[in-house]
């Protein structure tokens, strides 16, 4: 049985994920959350619902001192980590037009969405490698392609969301850098969009489903040893 880790796994995109990959694939699934009433809450909810191969683990990806207690406890259960999935992220406090953006909205940002991912990566790499496919997905966003911002297609909207956007992009460049530093290897890492979902992150303004959002992160986590790898996928590849 596989065995999965997700951040930010108590609700959203996060939750619908571990659920497709618990009751539709199969795998172990560990929901990361910062809270323990909301991972606790998460776990009953799929218990309910007859899929019990799952268990809550604390984890703060903005917390060295938590990511590696999650570390600790993965390894002692399980071992093994097989699929890494950082989906944990935050909006952060809106407008944020980039000339005029408080500084501290965009720490707050890059803090949970990139340094979070890069550091929580980090501290797994060891238990990933004792996988046979060993699989990171890094959950970003249309809005953190360079190509999508400087081409006709870019909604003027999306300049109220400048820092998130920085934040994905460099999430972007940290898959790519990764993805070349283990080339060769049996690692598979790619950043995957889940598209404009609805979700507490945009006020459920998305246009589809946590559901259909998920299963292009479960796609291409599920990827076996000849997938791609330091590539930005959804339906296909995305532009950088």
């Amino acid at each position: 049985m596989n065995i999965v880790l997700i951040t930010g796994a108590n609700k959203g995109i996060g939750l619908e994920t571990a659920r497709q990959l618990a009751q539709g694939e199969g795998y172990f699934v560990y929901l990361g959350s910062r809270d323990k009433t909301r991972g606790e809450a998460a776990v009953r909810l799929l218990n309910a619902e007859g899929i019990t191969n799952v268990e809550w683990v604390q984890i703060d990806v903005t917390d060295n001192k938590s990511i590696r207690q999650a570390k600790e406890t993965v390894q002692a259960r399980s071992g093994v980590l097989d699929i890494l999935i950082n989906n944990a992220g935050i909006a952060g406090a809106q407008p944020q037009r980039i000339a005029t953006t408080d500084i501290q909205t965009l720490r707050n940002v890059f803090e949970t969405n990139f340094f979070g991912a890069v550091q929580t990566t980090q501290a797994f790499l060891p238990l990933l490698e004792r996988s046979a496919v060993p699989v990171i997905i890094n959950v970003s966003s249309e809005l953190g392609s360079l190509a999508r911002h400087s081409g006709a297609e870019r909604n003027p909207n999306w300049d109220n969301f400048d820092a998130y956007s920085c934040s994905k992009t460099a999430l972007n460049a940290f898959t790519l850098a990764l993805a070349n530093q283990l080339r060769n290897t049996k690692f598979r890492i790619n950043s995957v969009t889940p598209g404009f979902t609805a979700t507490d992150l945009n006020q459920h303004q998305g246009t589809q489903s946590v559901a259909e959002g998920a299963k292009h992160i479960v796609r291409y986590a599920i990827i076996g040893p000849d997938g791609p790898t330091g590539k930005f996928l959804k339906d296909g590849i995305v532009p950088w």
